[in-house]
């Protein structure tokens, strides 16, 4: 019963317009498909396949590896990978909701964090090669910074919210590079910047489903809207300066998860379309895109089959330069 209500809910924070087969039928895909990056690539709930939730890494144009987990640990919990990358050592950092982890590239589980019962993660960040920042949904919302080689808790930061449901609360949760902390507050339809003390020292409202936000190098930030369909980049004063809506798409939207900037200027869009239950509509529609400043989607993605990805809701294209470590990656 556990289960089911925590699926309720996913399905009533979501809206996923029907349809998506017929509109992808009319859409030519731009760019080169797979070939077109080197990438890590992880979705959230594929409905189809309980019994292994999978992570990818593709070089040239085909899956050289992949992980996966089951659906549900053996007591129940959910497992879905809600966030990874890829360190430069070829670790790979990750988050499945029932905890967090990184594995090798053998396959080897170095670090590991189980989420206590009542509480998840969808968020692991790495902080240089030997710490991550993570998320703790919870009756007690919080951020957690790990050093992984010692598995010793650095700081604890307590996230104020007026949700008491953990699956209700937040996402991603970003570092930026002042060592402060960005989070999507769901409940509350604002996104917050928290120095380590837990003080918010910047926000902006009327940012409903944040499901990420990253702070970028030019000061703004990047919201993306979950539910809502929307990639939105704001400056300080909280002016939104760029946004991308499905009404922009000639695809089927479902839900923006999480959005990246790239070294270009151009913004790639995980478009997780999972919250349609009718899985046989899921073949076909755009899993990723990119898309300039002017609105002009330049590459899509749709590998539904030989290889089968799956849902998105996270991708790290690794030909961007810069240290994944480090946080390089957020423009």
């Amino acid at each position: 019963m556990k289960i089911i209500s925590l699926f309720t809910l996913v399905l009533l924070l979501i809206c996923v317009p029907a349809g998506a087969q017929t509109e992808k039928n009319n859409y030519k895909l731009p760019g080169n498909g797979l070939k077109q990056y080197d990438f890590v690539y992880v979705g959230e709930w594929d409905l189809r396949n309980p019994k292994a939730q999978k992570m990818f890494v593709v070089r040239d144009g085909k899956v050289v590896w992949e992980y996966s987990i089951p659906q549900f640990t053996a007591t129940g919990s959910i497992q879905e990978f809600d966030d990874v990358t890829m360190l430069s050592n070829g670790n790979i950092v990750y988050a499945c909701m029932s905890g967090a982890g990184i594995i090798t590239p053998e396959k080897n589980l170095i670090w590991q964090f189980i989420c206590p019962p009542g509480t998840e993660t969808h968020s692991c960040q790495p902080i240089g090669r030997d710490s991550v920042l993570m998320v703790l949904n919870g009756p007690v919302g919080k951020v957690l910074i790990f050093n992984t080689a010692t598995n010793k808790l650095l700081k604890e930061i307590v996230i104020p919210t007026t949700s008491n449901n953990p699956h209700g609360q937040f996402r991603h949760v970003r570092w930026t590079k002042n060592k402060t902390i960005m989070v999507g507050l769901f409940a509350e339809k604002k996104v917050v910047e928290f120095n380590l003390e837990g003080i918010e020292v910047w926000s902006v409202s009327n940012t409903p489903s944040a499901w990420s936000a990253i702070r970028l190098r030019n000061g703004n930030t990047l919201i993306s809207g979950d539910g809502q369909g929307y990639t939105r980049e704001v400056n300080m004063k909280g002016e939104t300066v760029w946004e991308f809506t499905r009404a922009d798409a000639p695809f089927t939207i479902g839900n923006t998860q999480t959005a990246n900037r790239l070294a270009n200027g151009n913004t790639v869009i995980c478009n997780w379309i999972a919250g349609n239950n009718k899985t046989e509509e899921w073949a076909g529609t755009v899993q990723v895109f990119e898309v300039t400043r002017d609105k002009n989607i330049v590459w899509s993605l749709s590998a539904w089959k030989n290889p089968d990805l799956g849902p998105a809701t996270y991708i790290q294209l690794l030909d961007e330069p810069g240290n994944p470590d480090n946080g390089d990656l957020q423009r």
